[in-house]
């Protein structure tokens, strides 16, 4: 089976993480993708995040069962912050017949050098790249295990939906119904 792992802090989840899932299960070739939540990303402070368990409770509302896409709670239980290498080896011995390919945008591509055991991860799992403004090529993107895909642009962030909700902005449109619902009722990003 081909896992398409999308790693993120889901801060909150919104409409653009959706229609790139979309796409890559449509035009990458894979049987799933799972988004993966990220208790602590180590090139993030943790005291800007929502608990984990909200965090993963929105994106569960977010997919809402969809065949192609699911939820993974996979490093809440690993040491943090959240290296991907050690969530890899984790996944590889709990699911040995999965190929995992990592889904990413073409900015992180630029950094990636400075990823825990980068070369690990590079010649062992094919890295799936999407389009950001403004990215620069880096040494990384003729590499072998490296695929860009034409993905549409969509320029949403986390952090533009937390700092609209604080300033009592309507955001609806830019988050699932049901993710928005949540927000709302529980008071989150407030």
């Amino acid at each position: 089976m081909q896992i398409g792992l999308f790693f993120g802090s889901f801060n909150p989840i919104h409409v653009g993480h959706l229609a790139l899932a979309n796409y890559f299960t449509e035009f990458a070739n894979l049987n799933e993708v799972w988004f993966v939540v990220s208790p602590q990303n180590p090139f993030k402070e943790k005291a800007q995040l929502l608990n984990q368990n909200n965090r993963l409770h929105l994106v569960e509302l977010a997919i809402n069962n969809h065949p192609k896409m699911r939820s993974s709670n996979i490093e809440f239980s690993l040491p943090q912050p959240s290296y991907t290498v050690n969530t890899l080896a984790h996944l590889k011995e709990k699911y040995p017949t999965y190929n995992f390919s990592l889904i990413l945008g073409e900015d992180n591509l630029e950094n990636f050098n400075k990823w825990k055991n980068y070369e690990y991860i590079l010649e062992n799992h094919k890295l799936l790249v999407y389009p950001r403004p403004g990215s620069i090529k880096s040494i990384f993107h003729t590499h072998k295990n490296v695929k860009l895909l034409d993905a549409p642009l969509i320029e949403i962030s986390s952090t533009f939906i937390r700092n609209a909700i604080k300033a009592n902005k309507d955001i609806r449109f830019f988050v699932p119904e049901k993710v928005w619902e949540e927000i709302n009722a529980s008071g989150f990003y407030k």
